[in-house]
């Protein structure tokens, strides 16, 4: 496999990340992130274990808190997000990821933004008032699950910007920061819920979460970034919006309002454009 097709494999399968969660309501959000990343770190371990490559692990402190910090955290506030406010207005908060990705790339990285870059940024913002703009259809306890999205795409952005300075770090340590967020996950649930037993539908969810979104998309999107075309894949990374609402709604997880057609357009549009700046 060519790493552009890996790094689109990646894609498709952040497309399934919202209907899957969708799968798994009812489970408290930590308990669904310690069984999906048990599930991704026990058989990126196992893996490792058989190409001999657990030498791998061995990393500094700071490259293991980024790694644990950033799968950790996103997926933690992602699940949380879900849980606790409207599936699809969340979902979607939650892809303002890319475009603070752009926005964070100056004062980190040095980059310049530019004029349609810029423009970009503030047609993914515009969407996101005009999502939250009919505040008063959503009930008073859905805003806490508002702040988790917009809290999950900052963590995946800074996430994303500040691994451009760890560049040397080998993809196979991405199974130890599975296995280290499923015991982070595992402890700040006992210390912070309720365990609830997952009946067949949740545990099939977090078991294809593991195996997926959770698990087998950070390998593959590692691969693309290093050996693939990594312009193709930013702009193609702004259709992962649209398929996974498309996706939200078909599964019957929420409704596509007028509002939120145009949060989704202005959102992608606004990535799309802002990916295909020179």
């Amino acid at each position: 496999m060519s790493g552009t097709a890996a790094g689109i494999g990646a894609l498709g399968l952040w497309a399934f990340l919202g209907v899957l969660t969708s799968l798994a309501a009812g489970l408290p959000p930590l308990q669904l992130t310690a069984m999906s990343f048990a599930v991704a770190g026990a058989v990126g371990l196992a893996v490792l274990a058989v190409r001999g490559r657990l030498a791998a692990l061995r990393q500094p402190p700071l490259v293991w808190a980024h790694g644990v910090g950033g799968l950790f955290g996103y997926h933690a506030l992602y699940f949380a997000a879900l849980a606790w406010a409207p599936a699809i207005e969340a979902n979607l908060l939650n892809y303002l990821w890319p475009l603070l990705i752009v926005l964070l790339s100056a004062p980190i990285l040095g980059l310049r933004l530019g004029p349609r870059r810029l423009l970009g940024v503030g047609l993914g913002f515009a969407g996101t008032a005009v999502l939250l703009g009919g505040g008063a259809r959503f009930p008073p306890e859905a805003i806490p699950g508002f702040l988790c999205a917009i809290g999950c795409a900052l963590t995946w952005a800074l996430y994303s910007v500040t691994a451009k300075r760890l560049a040397a770090v080998p993809t196979e340590a991405v199974a130890g920061f599975c296995a280290a967020s499923a015991l982070l996950a595992a402890a700040a649930h006992l210390g912070l819920e309720t365990s609830v037993a997952p009946d067949a539908r949740q545990a099939l969810a977090a078991l294809l979460l593991g195996l997926g979104p959770v698990g087998a998309a950070f390998f593959l999107w590692d691969a693309g970034m290093k050996r693939g075309d990594p312009r193709l894949l930013g702009t193609l990374a702004y259709a992962v919006p649209v398929a996974s609402t498309l996706l939200l709604a078909g599964a019957g997880a929420g409704a596509l309002t007028a509002s939120t057609l145009a949060a989704l357009i202005l959102v992608a549009g606004g990535g799309w454009l802002a990916a295909t700046a020179r």
